[in-house]
C-alpha cells in the first residue's frame, strides 16, 4: 500500500513540475469570445491559438503568465485546420520546445496546459486514438488524427499539448461532440509559414458552388454513378476555372479523375494546397448525357 502511495505521489510531483516548468510559454487570449482562450508561443514573437475561438481581427489583447497585458496583431488565419497566428512583443517569454506527434501512441500520457488570467489551468489525461491523416469539416489536411482522454476547460483551448517530456506535441481544441482533439505540431508548422508569408492557407480553387443532389433514371446508354447521386452545379464565378472551363449551371458532376464522387465534402478535400495548377478531368451529366471536362485548379480568392 506505501508503495502505490509512493507512486501517485511521485506522478502527482512530476506533474505539477512539469506545469511550472511549461506555463512561462503559455498566455491568454482575448479575442472577443465570451472568454479568453490560450495561445502558445510557438516561435519568437509568434503565438498560435485556436482559429474557432478568435473571434475578432482587431483589438485582441495577450496576458502572459503572471497577468501582464500586452497588444498582440492577427498575422492570419485558418478554418478549415482551425489554426491562428498572432505576433506580439515577447519580452523574454519563452518559445515553446516542440516534438512530432508522430510519436505519440493510445495510452501515452499527455497534459493540455493554458492560462487562465495570467495563471496555469491543466489537465492531465492519455492519447485515446492517434490515428492516420484526416480532413475536417471545412476541407484543412490535419496530418494525423489525435483525441485525448482529458477535460479540457474552454480557457485552455487553443493551448499545448504536452508529452512527459515537456515538450509541445500539439494544440489542444474542441472536436465534433466536443471531444478534445490535438492539432498535432507538423500541421501547425505548415500553416504558420503559410500565414506568416501570405496571411491565408493556400487552397485550390474551382469557382463553383455545389450540392449534393439523387439523380433520377438515367437516359437511354448512360451509366449513373454506383450511389445513385452526383453533385449538382448550382452557381459558376464567371471568373473562375470552372467558368473558364465551360462548366455550366445544372451540370452534375459524377467522377473525378475517373473515380466515382457524390459528396461535396469530397471536393473540399480534393482542393488542398497541392491541387494548385493541376488539371483534373470532371465526368459530367449534361441534361441527361454523359460528358468529360478538364478543369485547371487555381488557388481560393482570399476573401
Amino acid at each position: 500500500m506505501a508503495e502505490t502511495i509512493n507512486s501517485l505521489v511521485a506522478l502527482s510531483d512530476a506533474a505539477a513540475e512539469l506545469v511550472e516548468r511549461t506555463a512561462n510559454m503559455i498566455v491568454a487570449v482575448h479575442g472577443g469570445g465570451r472568454w479568453p482562450s490560450s495561445g502558445i508561443h510557438w516561435r519568437s514573437g509568434v503565438i498560435v491559438t485556436a482559429e474557432e475561438v478568435l473571434e475578432r481581427d482587431e483589438n485582441i489583447k495577450v496576458m502572459f503568465p503572471g497577468g501582464r497585458v500586452v497588444a498582440a496583431s492577427l498575422a492570419g488565419r485558418d478554418a478549415s485546420t482551425d489554426v491562428a497566428v498572432l505576433r506580439f512583443q515577447p519580452d523574454g517569454l519563452q518559445a515553446a520546445p516542440t516534438a512530432d506527434a508522430a510519436s505519440l501512441r493510445p495510452g501515452h500520457v499527455v497534459l493540455a496546459l493554458g492560462n487562465h488570467e495570467g495563471a496555469p489551468i491543466a489537465s492531465l489525461g492519455i492519447v485515446a486514438i492517434a490515428g492516420p491523416a484526416w480532413h475536417s469539416l471545412r476541407g484543412g489536411t490535419i496530418d494525423s488524427f489525435i483525441r485525448l482522454d482529458l477535460a479540457l476547460s474552454p480557457a485552455a483551448e487553443g493551448g499545448a499539448v504536452l508529452n512527459v517530456h515537456g515538450r509541445v506535441v500539439g494544440m489542444a481544441v474542441l472536436g465534433p461532440r466536443r471531444r478534445v482533439l490535438a492539432i498535432p505540431t507538423s500541421t501547425i508548422d505548415r500553416v504558420v509559414d503559410q500565414l506568416l508569408a501570405k496571411g491565408h492557407v493556400f487552397r485550390g480553387y474551382l469557382g463553383a458552388g455545389l450540392q449534393p443532389v439523387r439523380l433520377g433514371r438515367p437516359s437511354i446508354g448512360a451509366q449513373p454513378p454506383s450511389s445513385g447521386r452526383g453533385i449538382l452545379v448550382a452557381s459558376i464565378d464567371p471568373d473562375g476555372p470552372a467558368a473558364c472551363a465551360g462548366l455550366l449551371v445544372g451540370d452534375i458532376v459524377t467522377t473525378w479523375n475517373a473515380k466515382p464522387i457524390d459528396r461535396v465534402r469530397e471536393v473540399m478535400r480534393l482542393l488542398g494546397s497541392e491541387s494548385i495548377g493541376k488539371t483534373i478531368d470532371l465526368g459530367l451529366l449534361r441534361g441527361g448525357a454523359p460528358t468529360t471536362l478538364k478543369v485547371v485548379i487555381g488557388e481560393r480568392p482570399v476573401a
